[in-house]
């Protein structure tokens, strides 16, 4: 994962069953928190933003990610889309600027 971003652009990873999509992106941050090597940033957009607050159990292991080091960028048009500004539990609001920065800097790897 080194000098890589990774991207949540959903709350679920896969598509189908909405608890089993949650539950896998859950395992994904469980696992990815355990690495020596981590990314430089996980950006959440769309839905992606809702696993920062605290209604998902994804945002204790992003709550991990940032305190080894690992910047949590939340898209402000994706916070205020779902109204969730309140309820961002870790990490910090974002712009897609400063997205496409990191974007051109570093491999992206999506999860969706």
């Amino acid at each position: 994962m080194k000098n890589k971003v990774v991207l949540v652009s959903s709350n679920q990873l896969g598509r189908g069953s909405k608890e089993l999509g949650e539950n896998i992106l859950e395992t994904f941050f469980t696992v990815l928190k355990q690495r020596d090597v981590l990314p430089i940033a996980v950006f959440c957009m769309n839905s992606g933003v809702l696993a920062m607050t605290d209604d998902s159990f994804v945002s204790v292991h992003l709550r991990e990610l940032e305190q080894k080091g690992v910047e949590i960028l939340a898209c402000k048009t994706c916070v205020d889309h779902y109204e969730v500004q309140e309820k961002l539990s870790v990490g910090k609001i974002s712009g897609m600027a400063d997205f496409v920065e990191l974007s051109a800097k570093y491999e992206v790897i999506t999860i969706s």
